[in-house]
């Protein structure tokens, strides 16, 4: 495979740079004043194609926004394919103008583009899978999601990878190959998002004003949401405790307001009802 890459490059390389001295030496012939003139006239036109594209952009870009049906993801994703045809485009036309022979280069890049396409199929993948997440959208820009084990707000999304803000701070960039590949949990789309959490108390504890405790302590919450009704309720018995699975219904932004509120009053609260939070211990008896 690489052998067969370096001669497909190595004879695009040589038809391309034989066009080249051709065109050398026709303007040798032409003179000075013929090559500038036709110089000058290609630098002008690159500039106008160059203003042209990005009005042209600048107007998709407008007219797609309006839509409904398109997230922001999905205009930046298609704006950013639109712009590379369109640079190659200029590039191919401005080399044209000036004498330089694209045809038998353009040629060479069909067989080119697949040795290409096999010695990058990873970024080939990645600017698939990135279409893929265009055109499901399982997420948009500013949504909360989890990809694996990282988790995120969505930043961005390019053809190649899928940047992610932290609630702490970092900044997380991820190929769109990954992120398609694994399960994909966006905690944006729903109105509310249950709070689970875990409780446990001793074997001789009164269960009954554990669970009055908790109702309570829940009730008190005033981002914890009426309807549905918490869950708490006796969810194992474990070997040292017996475990409480409590689940009040939120807004997907209090989630850890009320998470952290509860892990900090709990254990004080269990104290003042003279309950101790268990933990795992082990007894040793000598034989005399």
């Amino acid at each position: 495979m690489k052998l067969l890459f370096t001669l497909v490059t190595e004879a695009a390389s040589t038809t391309f740079t034989e066009s080249l001295i051709e065109n050398l030496k026709f303007w040798q012939g032409q003179g000075f004043k013929a090559f500038s003139l036709t110089l000058l006239t290609g630098i002008l036109i690159f500039i106008a194609s160059w203003i042209a594209l990005k009005i042209i952009l600048k107007s998709i870009k407008a007219v797609l926004s309006r839509s409904k049906n398109l997230s922001e993801l999905m205009v930046t994703y298609i704006i950013k394919i639109i712009s590379v045809i369109g640079w190659i485009v200029i590039i191919i036309t401005f080399l044209q103008h000036i004498g330089i022979n694209m045809g038998p280069l353009v040629a060479g890049l069909g067989v080119t583009g697949v040795v290409l396409g096999l010695a990058f199929q990873d970024s080939l993948s990645n600017f698939f899978a990135g279409a893929m997440l265009v055109i499901n959208e399982p997420f948009r820009k500013g949504d909360y999601i989890e990809v694996g084990s990282l988790s995120g707000s969505v930043a961005s999304m390019d053809l190649m990878c899928v940047t992610l803000n932290t609630p702490d701070g970092k900044r997380i960039t991820m190929s769109n190959n990954l992120v398609w590949g694994v399960a994909i949990t966006n905690y944006s789309y729903t109105t509310k998002r249950g709070v689970s959490m875990t409780v446990s108390v001793p074997y001789n504890a009164d269960l009954t004003i554990c669970k009055n405790l908790f109702t309570e302590m829940l009730n008190s919450y005033p981002e914890v949401l009426s309807e549905p009704e918490p869950i708490i309720e006796v969810h194992k018995l474990a070997d040292s405790s017996i475990n409480f699975l409590l689940r009040p219904w939120v807004k997907p932004e209090d989630y850890w307001k009320v998470y952290w509120r509860f892990q900090g009053e709990v254990v004080s609260k269990l104290n003042e009802k003279g309950i101790n939070v268990p933990f795992p211990q082990l007894d040793v008896h000598f034989d005399k």
